[in-house]
């Protein structure tokens, strides 16, 4: 550690200040001596700021008492051990003990981002000192480099810093209108003040990763309002310098707390891969693939395998709330949590961050070069009382050829968060509000922002041998047309009475950054054509894509007559 300036008071009558090695959050941290035991410490100080009340002064005390006894619960090698708490002229000092090296932020900004190796050692350190800590009720809430300490000769891992943790059952002691933590390793549940939970930690350890393997944060904008934005709305785009570990950072950031990869299963994951040079797809193992949290890997395909001689079974949607037969008499849907969230953080970013970032979260624009391409702004669709949507303005992205706004007819509604869209060839369906139109040729597409979840759509005439022939023809020319190509399997089954066949498998993307992907493609003859509709998506993201799948195959409509 650097020296940056010597006081030598002695506080408490026994703990000599000798150097300034650093500036915490909250305050000044010293290198000391105990003289009563003769050692070195870490001696954290908390500044006064005349700029608070009295009533906040004591709060920030109290936040320092609290860190203490947080952290004073917890042993674990790889958590900074805190030997006492002392107040002195009205003001607290926390005595830590003292590690002789530098923070990871400072690492990387001297020698540059790491290997993948050494990413999935400091991994595996922070994710086993999370498990003691959340065991213990105890969140850490700013899990970032420069809140992780590198000892030097030994590269011990320390995580530092617990000065916003918080005990379970304790009040949270947040300063009105300011924000708690570091936004680029946030997690968009916590942002945008829904809940808070150990998931939240994980989300922050997956950004970090993302940061020692690149140099910076996948969420890191020009400006607050983009930070915001991009933690909770856009695409998330891991640097290429991750597709080692890439598996275990899509699980951490995956935007549903209830879905995020599982400390315990990150951390087999990340040792699987330092044994092995390989990292399992999923928790189940090297087959499994895009797993997450507490050990759920989602379903591929289920109860949909058809039997040899006995008739296929018909095709139906993981997703038991979203209709499959015939015209409901209302939409009962699952809602989709990216507007909750969206929404949510509007209303946090009114109340914190002023009325310029909440701005920037209605238009999707103006974060740096994290928004729409072309920067396009476009406003929320308007909700009808069936749950779907009304027509965006003329020219947004994600209009179609034809109309696109509440369902009519036989149609079925599109659930929240999803517009019917209808295209010239006389089909309509419903896709996610802030997907994109796209086509090539006869294949249409509707691309997420940054284009990573990719739903596409073509028609042609009925084929000889029907769907399930074709289907395996193009599992024939997977590995030519997909690179990686793997796992697949095609199943007879129908679609709404009419024959059909689904097709799944894993590939490789066509990019070391664009990382392995999944794919559901299902095929089916209806009055005299041929549809053929699929998802491709992260394997990290494959129960968001099975939604996608699901609704877009569950209300497709081909034309009449």
């Amino acid at each position: 550690m650097g020296t940056e300036g010597a006081d030598f008071r002695v506080i408490a009558g026994r703990y000599r200040l000798e150097a300034r090695i650093g500036r915490g959050g909250m305050g000044v941290v010293w290198r000391a001596s105990d003289q009563v035991l003769g050692r070195l410490v870490a001696v954290k100080e908390l500044l006064p700021d005349d700029s608070f009340a009295d009533d906040d002064a004591r709060r920030r005390r109290d936040r320092t008492f609290r860190e203490a006894r947080a952290v004073a619960q917890l042993r674990h090698p790889h958590i900074i051990v805190v030997h006492d708490v002392v107040e002195q002229d009205d003001r607290p000092y926390l005595v830590m003990e003292l590690v002789d090296g530098g923070s990871l932020a400072d690492r990387i900004a001297r020698q540059g981002p790491v290997d993948a190796a050494e990413a999935a050692r400091i991994g595996i350190a922070l994710l086993s000192a999370l498990r003691t800590a959340h065991e213990a009720g105890v969140l850490h809430r700013d899990i970032k480099p420069a809140n992780v300490l590198i000892e030097s000769g030994t590269d011990r891992v320390v995580l530092t810093d617990f000065g916003i943790a918080q005990v379970a059952g304790a009040t949270t002691l947040t300063e009105t209108g300011s924000f708690v933590g570091s936004p680029e390793y946030t997690a968009p549940e916590r942002m945008s003040g829904l809940r808070t939970g150990p998931e939240s930690d994980l989300w922050s350890l997956g950004a970090l990763l993302c940061t020692v393997l690149s140099g910076e944060s996948p969420f890191r904008r020009d400006s607050l309002g983009g930070i915001l934005h991009a933690v909770v709305a856009d695409d998330i785009r891991p640097p290429a310098q991750a597709e080692p570990l890439l598996p275990v950072v899509r699980g951490l950031l995956d935007r549903d707390p209830d879905r995020r990869l599982g400390t315990a299963d990150a951390e087999r994951m990340l040792r699987t891969y330092l044994e092995t040079g390989r990292t399992p797809l999923g928790p189940g193992g090297p087959g499994a693939a895009g797993g997450h949290g507490n050990g759920r890997v989602p379903r591929f395909g289920g109860s949909r395998t058809g039997r040899t001689g006995k008739a296929p079974a018909p095709y139906t949607p993981t997703q038991r709330d979203v209709p499959h037969s015939g015209p409901p008499t209302s939409a009962v849907s699952r809602p989709s949590r990216r507007p909750v969230l969206v929404a949510a953080l509007l209303v946090a970013a009114l109340a914190g961050a002023g009325v310029s970032a909440a701005a920037l979260l209605l238009h999707g624009g103006g974060d740096g070069g994290g928004g729409r391409p072309g920067g396009t702004a476009t406003s929320p669709a308007t909700r009808t009382g069936t749950g779907t949507s009304a027509p965006p303005a003329t020219g947004a992205p994600g209009t179609s050829p034809g109309a696109t706004g509440p369902t009519t007819g036989g149609s079925r509604p599109a659930p929240s968060g999803y517009r019917t869209a209808r295209e010239t060839a006389g089909y309509s369906l419903a896709v996610p509000e802030d997907f994109t139109r796209s086509q090539e040729g006869e294949r249409v597409f509707y691309l997420s922002p940054g284009g990573t979840f990719r739903l596409g759509i073509k028609v042609a005439g009925v084929q000889p041998g029907g769907p399930r022939l074709v289907m395996e023809r193009s599992a024939a020319k997977g590995p030519a047309n997909n690179p990686g190509y793997r796992d697949g399997r095609v199943t007879g089954t129908e679609h709404d009475g009419h024959p059909a066949a689904l097709w799944e498998f894993t590939w490789d993307g066509f990019s070391a950054a664009e990382g392995p992907r999944h794919t559901f493609d299902l095929c089916w003859e209806e009055s005299g054509r041929m549809y053929d509709l699929w998802v491709s998506a992260p394997v990290g993201d494959v129960s968001e894509a099975r939604e996608y799948f699901d609704v877009a195959v569950d209300t497709f409509r081909a034309p009449r007559g």
